[in-house]
C-alpha cells in the first residue's frame, strides 16, 4: 500500500538525524509492504522541497499547499504553488484547512489563507488544473465544511486527513461527500470515538496514512519519528476495527488510493 500522507521534508528524515536519509526510510517501508509515499507540503516553499524529494525517488509523490498552522509563515508564493502543481509528480493540493485546537495562528489569519487558497484552486480548476485536495481539520468541522460548500470544488475530491473527530463529525464529512484518512491515532486506547467513527466510512472512501514524523501507532506510540512503514500497522488495526479481512481491506484501500490520487 501507499502512505498517502507523510512529511519527508521534515528534519527528522534528513541526515544526520536519520542515517541514510529519505532513501533509508523508503527502503524500510518497502520491506513492510508500504511501496510508496505522498509527501505533503506545509508552505509554498516546502512545496518546492517536497517536489524535489518526489523527483529524487521513483515511488514518492507530493502535494502543494499551506497548512493552517503555517498561515503566518509568509509571504506565501501562490505562483510557486501553482508551478509545483503543474508537475506530474504533484498529485494533490494541500494540506489546507482550519485548526481550532491551538490559539495561534489567529482564526482570522487561518481563514484568510484558506480563502485565498480556495480562490486560487477554483481559478486553476477553471483553467484546467484540477487536483484532489488534502484537508487539515482539527476541531473545525462545523467551520470548514460550510466554507468548502460555497466553492465550485467537487466534494468527492476532498480528503479529510488524520481524522480525529467523533461520529457526529464523521456524519458531517460523509454527508458533504468527502473521503477520510486515518493515522495511528485510531489505534490509541483513548481514541474510542475515532474508532466508532471509522466504522461509519463507506469502504470506497477510506484511506490510510502516517502523518509521519508524528503519531506513531500502537504498539509504537511515543516513538519519534513515526515512519511510513507504520502505515501497515494502522491498516491492519483498521481492518480489525471494521470487522473485515485485511486482504480485502488492503485491496480496497489500494483501489481508492489509485482512484483518488492517480497513484498505485
Amino acid at each position: 500500500m501507499i502512505d498517502t500522507h507523510c512529511h519527508l521534508t521534515f528534519p527528522d528524515f534528513a541526515e544526520p538525524s536519520w542515517p541514510g536519509g529519505v532513501g533509508a526510510v523508503l527502503a524500510e517501508a518497502q520491506r513492510a509492504g508500504v511501496t510508496g509515499c505522498i509527501t505533503i507540503s506545509t508552505t509554498t516553499r516546502d512545496a518546492r522541497r517536497a517536489l524535489a524529494v518526489a523527483h529524487a525517488h521513483a515511488r514518492v509523490w507530493c502535494s502543494a499547499g499551506v497548512h493552517p498552522l503555517y498561515a503566518d509563515d509568509g509571504p506565501h508564493e501562490w505562483e510557486a504553488m501553482r508551478e509545483v502543481g503543474t508537475d506530474p509528480k504533484c498529485v494533490a493540493w494541500g494540506e489546507l484547512g482550519l485548526d481550532n485546537h491551538y490559539d495561534q495562528p489567529a482564526r482570522q489569519s487561518q481563514h484568510a489563507v484558506l480563502e485565498t487558497q480556495l480562490t486560487h484552486l477554483q481559478a486553476w480548476k477553471a483553467d484546467g488544473l484540477e487536483k484532489p485536495v488534502i484537508l487539515h481539520c482539527r476541531e473545525a468541522f462545523a467551520d470548514l465544511i460550510p466554507i468548502l460548500n460555497r466553492t465550485t470544488l467537487d466534494p468527492a475530491k476532498f480528503v479529510f486527513h488524520c481524522f480525529t473527530g467523533e461520529e457526529a463529525d464523521m456524519r458531517r464529512v460523509l454527508d458533504f461527500g468527502a473521503h477520510v484518512s486515518f493515522t495511528g491515532v485510531v489505534t490509541y486506547r483513548n481514541a474510542q470515538a475515532v474508532r466508532r467513527a471509522a466504522q461509519l466510512v463507506p469502504a470506497d472512501r477510506i484511506m490510510v496514512e502516517t502523518d509521519a514524523p508524528f503519531l506513531s501507532p500502537d504498539p509504537h506510540r511515543g516513538e519519534r519519528p513515526c515512519r511510513p512503514w507504520m502505515c501497515s500497522v494502522t491498516a491492519r488495526r483498521l481492518a480489525e476495527i471494521r470487522g473485515v479481512a485485511f486482504e480485502s481491506f488492503h485491496e480496497q484501500v489500494n483501489e481508492t488510493t489509485r482512484r483518488f490520487f492517480g497513484v498505485s
